[in-house]
């Protein structure tokens, strides 16, 4: 078996804001007082609390949970914006949290690109300068710069929009500039701060769909933080939950819906449809399709919602093959399974 490194490997951080750091985390580490007896007593606040995680190379490893859950500042982790009172953060096997903050600036700077809610974009430059900017303070030549930031801008639809200036962009267009400011210097790591949470539903189901596509396309190790359950579904190969510093399940969209790891993540997904928030790669059987098990007749593809399976699956009369977006076979989605899984949906409105 090829064993593969994961991109981001973190073991157990912590984060303890305050002047207590180290007696506050012991005190939560042993639940003898909660969060807020914590910041009470040490005048500390509890950011993060023992996090371990991996994410995969070209992974979509979806954060999420409501505001002070922690998720902001275990994503700044990662590349090192916050450091850690305690545990571990590796990249691409090297120890973060042990290198000096000249090497950090450097890793962060060619391996990880950062996009936030805000757009952070500078009004007196315009598009193409506004992408390069992070080049720029590396010390590229403008004209090779400027190349890679047009190529940034085409990827993110916005090429003819180079030269324009900022305050002529819609909302929806200033946040593909700051994905493409990120994507400019070509990083292997995106971290995604809720980057489509101040957009209208439409504009920002439409840079969702974008950027899933780009995902596929460029295989980027993406970290997305949001506190949209429906949006982390949509994105996620799998899903961490996050509340009161605290990680209380990670899982695939499937996992999380239908096997809620304890009565929070439970009371989180509640009255949450499977039906439309699952799709076909969630409750397929991945496996390779050869002369011995060949496919089912009747194909669906991998973003296809569980209520459009089951009526493809009812006319079909039997199990789908699951296709990738390049069209190759996947997985199998069994009859079996797409019942399991609405069977599921219906137990969740009848609690």
């Amino acid at each position: 078996m090829v064993m593969t490194t994961p991109t981001i490997d973190c073991r157990g951080m912590w984060k303890v804001f305050g002047v207590r750091p180290l007696q506050a985390m012991e005190a939560f580490r042993s639940g003898s007082l909660t969060r807020a007896e914590i910041q009470k007593r040490f005048g500390s606040v509890i950011g993060v609390a023992d996090a371990s995680f991996t994410v995969m190379p070209g992974e979509i490893f979806c954060i999420m949970g409501l505001s002070g859950s922690g998720k902001s500042t275990l994503v700044r982790q990662i590349n090192g914006l916050v450091p850690a009172t305690a545990g571990e953060m590796l990249i691409d096997g090297e120890s973060l949290t042990r290198l000096p903050t000249a090497r950090v600036r450097a890793l962060r700077a060619k391996k990880v690109g950062m996009v936030f809610q805000g757009f952070g974009l500078l009004p007196h430059r315009n598009v193409r300068d506004n992408v390069a900017l992070g080049l720029e303070l590396r010390g590229l030549p403008r004209a090779e710069r400027h190349d890679r930031a047009q190529q940034a801008l085409e990827a993110m639809r916005l090429g003819d929009w180079a030269d324009a200036r900022i305050d002529q962009l819609s909302g929806g267009m200033q946040q593909r500039v700051g994905i493409a400011r990120a994507l400019a210097g070509d990083p292997g790591i995106l971290l995604m701060d809720e980057p489509f949470s101040a957009l209208d539903p439409l504009i920002r189901r439409e840079l969702q769909d974008q950027f899933l596509e780009l995902s596929r396309r460029l295989q980027k190790t993406v970290v997305f933080i949001t506190h949209d359950l429906d949006e982390a579904m949509r994105l996620g190969s799998r899903i961490a939950i996050m509340a009161e510093g605290r990680i209380e399940q990670i899982g695939t969209p499937q996992d999380i819906l239908l096997r809620p790891a304890n009565a929070h993540v439970a009371a989180f997904v509640h009255g949450v449809s499977t039906r439309d928030t699952l799709r076909a790669c969630d409750v397929m059987t991945p496996a390779p399709v050869n002369g011995s098990q060949p496919a089912p007749p009747g194909r669906v593809p991998e973003g296809m919602t569980l209520a459009a399976v089951a009526r493809a699956a009812a006319e079909a009369g039997g199990d789908l093959a699951v296709t990738s977006h390049d069209g190759r076979v996947i997985g199998v989605a069994r009859v079996a399974d797409i019942l399991r899984a609405l069977a599921g949906d219906e137990r969740s409105h009848d609690a």
